[in-house]
């Protein structure tokens, strides 16, 4: 998830482009790494409680599927959502695991 976060944040950087000033410029890079954000922070709160993970990126990647549906060819969201799919079923994995050995999720 992490490689993930870095590969998003890496289109805030086309705010770059363009006429307009560096400060204008810094508000939309700021504005283009609110995902970025919203991912780090679900990744964080799923650390221990895998079962948020699950259901958050799975829901996340059906979200941009959503929105995003007609503008991209194929690949784009296979791309994009594919990896949110893959680390959702692995936190669902690790915490359907968790709770058959009965370890303990909360730190001591």
């Amino acid at each position: 998830m992490i490689l993930f976060i870095i590969f998003i944040s890496l289109f805030a950087l086309d705010s770059f482009d363009g006429d307009k000033s560096f400060l204008e410029k810094s508000g939309t890079f700021l504005i283009h790494l609110i995902p970025t954000v919203l991912l780090f922070i679900i990744l964080i709160l799923s650390w221990r409680r895998e079962w948020i993970g699950g259901i958050s990126f799975f829901l996340l990647g059906i979200l941009y599927i959503i929105i995003a549906w007609g503008n991209f060819p194929l690949s784009t969201y296979f791309i994009i959502s594919g990896p949110l799919f893959l680390v959702a079923i692995l936190f669902l994995v690790n915490w359907i695991q968790r709770e058959k050995s009965g370890v303990n999720h909360s730190p001591e």
